[in-house]
């Protein structure tokens, strides 16, 4: 059995009440805050560790040692404000926040679970005062915080946290230029540089240059020091209290994973070919328990030392180790997607393929070892990534870009619409599609792109149901489509194989039926909402219902004499969105049966989202917004009844 434990508040408030030097304080603080973020991080099952852990002795200082907070709260319109741009970090912060008595036990342990703390900054958790989201825009909104805190009078500093490879998305330095020229004073910006991005280093990814100098040239006042050293930050913020006259910013030399020595990314990097493992994920369980072991052997060590007790911690959950890992047998689309890239890649000398450091969640990096030559990195500026598409696409090259779907097809879509109107071709894929997985919360979740894409006179949408189908798919963007293509594919393993019959062949505009019926047909698409789909089907099957269920792989575009026969013997017709509802393949059906006289007097009902999507785990998300098996099914017998 492991144990996963929990330092509470009251212990975080006898180090905090305790006569000792204020820097040994602010590590013993500063650990017990990572003891609980890996504790939280565990239980969760993800999270990111190696960001957390490099910028939580700054925000450790910050909360600690700088900011007024704890005289005036959270709400005071004088207080100081801090939050972080990069997002990644939040397990710290959200720590910080539980040891200052900001955030409830309850609250606090259910990291990535309905009703708990989210994967990434919300404002739904007290002492969060910002959303994250596309990376970049911390500063332009810490900026506005501060334009309304000198425009009425109101007191405190405002201090934002950026990651290093944050700066290479545009955003950053538009606000750089604007702060100096509004002459917003009030304003700190800490960049937490610890030199890796997701995985790779970040001068292997875009290196970034002499950042002090374009900070100085941008008219910031600019201070770098030891992120990990309190009396250094002390000097540095000492020093800020007499700038007046300019926006600062703190370059923090940082270590990624600092506190737990595996997790330490290198000062010196190995080779180019080097990958850090602890940027997302939990860890397994041997490296829980030593790590974990490592932090509190640090703090009782800190503790011993100033004549304190050891540290007590309270057991939140004990679960069966888990040491022989079970081969994944879960189907990936992501991995099908990657293999199919490489056997084109062999085939079409013009296929290049574009990532923005998601290298490896894409399922990118056969590519990428294969075919170097034919691989661009843009780092994170999925704005420069597609308009580079453009230019490639107009020379006759085809180019592949990928990113998350949130941001690629929200924060490129002026770039994407521009390249459309040029009608050249670029396939755009966009990864970690719809709901699921719902852990990082909402500014992961991509349930709107099928929208934005779908607008595009000129692109057809499609989203497949299973390694295969995706194969297929990709191949026809490539080989065969005429115009420019945008594929959806979730990030997540399949909840099943979605089996597809033996005779199958992708053709456009027409789907696939899954299960037969007779009572009731169901359109949806993608593994996860087929997988929900079919579960309905079971579940009405028990009941004497018989549900159809046809895989529709085709967001924008419908054959109209295949749909026909499809839903010829149903008064109602029912269609599943892994999207908004808004715009998906629910709108597409509607459209496609108003063309036909003899479709409209059939009944159409649309689910899919119409709020913004839930933060939880999968079972939790799909039951809130009722798109699980079992929601579907009532809702299907409510509606025939």
């Amino acid at each position: 059995m492991i144990e996963i434990r929990l330092i509470s508040e009251t212990k975080f408030k006898r180090v905090r009440a305790a006569n000792i030097d204020k820097y040994t304080k602010l590590q013993i603080l500063a650990d017990m805050c990572r003891a609980n973020a890996i504790a939280t991080v565990k239980r969760a099952g993800s999270g990111h560790l190696g960001s957390s852990f490099s910028s939580l002795d700054v925000v450790t200082y910050l909360y600690f040692a700088e900011m007024n907070i704890a005289e005036l709260g959270v709400s005071h319109p004088d207080r100081d404000i801090y939050f972080s741009s990069k997002g990644h970090d939040v397990p710290g912060h959200y720590a910080v926040l539980h040891a200052m008595g900001l955030i409830p036990e309850e609250k606090f342990v259910n990291l990535r679970r309905h009703g708990g703390t989210h994967g990434h900054p919300d404002t739904t958790v007290n002492g969060i005062e910002a959303n994250s989201g596309s990376l970049g825009m911390g500063i332009s909104k810490a900026k506005g915080m501060a334009w309304a805190k000198h425009a009425t009078d109101a007191g405190g500093r405002v201090m934002v946290m950026t990651g290093d490879g944050e700066l290479q998305e545009g955003q950053i330095w538009e606000s750089l230029q604007t702060t100096v020229h509004q002459k917003v004073n009030n304003l700190i910006v800490i960049v937490d540089y610890n030199k890796f991005q997701s995985d790779k280093a970040l001068k292997h990814i875009i290196d970034l240059g002499d950042l002090e100098s374009k900070f100085t040239i941008f008219g910031w006042h600019v201070e770098r020091c030891d992120g990990h050293d309190f009396a250094a930050l002390e000097q540095v913020f000492a020093e800020f209290k007499g700038i007046t006259d300019k926006p600062k910013v703190l370059i923090a030399d940082t270590i990624k994973g600092k506190g737990i020595s595996f997790m330490e990314g290198p000062v010196e990097w190995p080779n180019e070919d080097y990958l850090y493992k602890w940027h997302a994920g939990a860890p397994d369980d041997d490296s829980f328990e030593s790590g974990y072991r490592e932090l509190t052997e640090k703090i009782n060590s800190r503790l011993q030392s100033v004549g304190l007790e050891a540290l007590a911690s309270e057991i939140i959950e004990t679960r069966e180790r888990n040491r022989v890992k079970l081969k994944d047998t879960a189907e990936k689309v992501v991995s099908a997607y990657g293999e199919a890239l490489v056997e084109l890649g062999s085939q079409r000398e013009d296929l290049i393929v574009m990532d923005a450091d998601l290298s490896a969640d894409c399922g990118l990096r056969g590519f990428e070892n294969a075919y170097p030559q034919r691989f661009i990195e843009t780092g994170i500026a999925e704005q420069d990534m597609v308009s580079t598409a453009g230019g490639l696409a107009l020379q006759g090259l085809l180019p592949v870009v990928n990113s998350f779907g949130v941001f690629l097809a929200s924060r490129a879509n002026e770039q994407i619409y521009n390249n459309a109107t040029e009608k050249t071709k670029i396939i755009y894929v966009c990864h970690y599609a719809g709901l699921i997985p719902a852990g990082p919360g909402k500014s992961h979740q991509s349930v709107r792109d099928i929208s934005l894409f779908g607008a595009l006179p000129n692109c057809t949408v499609l989203e497949p149901a299973n390694a295969i189908e995706t194969k297929a798919a990709l191949k026809w963007c490539v080989d065969e489509a005429a115009q420019s293509c945008m594929m959806r594919l979730v990030i997540s393993p399949s909840p099943r194989r979605i089996e597809l019959p033996e005779d199958y062949k992708l053709t456009f505009g027409r789907g696939t039926v899954l299960a037969d019926g007779q009572d009731a047909v169901l359109f949806a698409y993608g593994p996860v909402m087929l997988n929900e789909a079919l579960k309905a089907a079971e579940t009405l099957g028990q009941q004497n219902l018989s549900l159809k269920v046809i895989n529709q792989p085709w967001l924008n575009h419908i054959d109209e004499t295949w749909f026909e026969q499809q839903i010829a013997d149903f008064g109602t017709v029912f269609v599943l969105d892994n999207h908004s509802q808004y715009g998906g393949l629910g709108d597409q059906v509607l459209n496609t049966a108003q063309k036909v006289d003899r479709l409209r007097s059939k009944r159409f009902i649309k689910f899919g989202l119409d709020e913004f999507p839930a933060c939880g785990t999968p079972p939790e998300v799909l039951a809130y917004h009722q798109l699980d098996g079992d929601s579907l099914a009532s809702r299907i017998v409510n509606a025939m009844s």
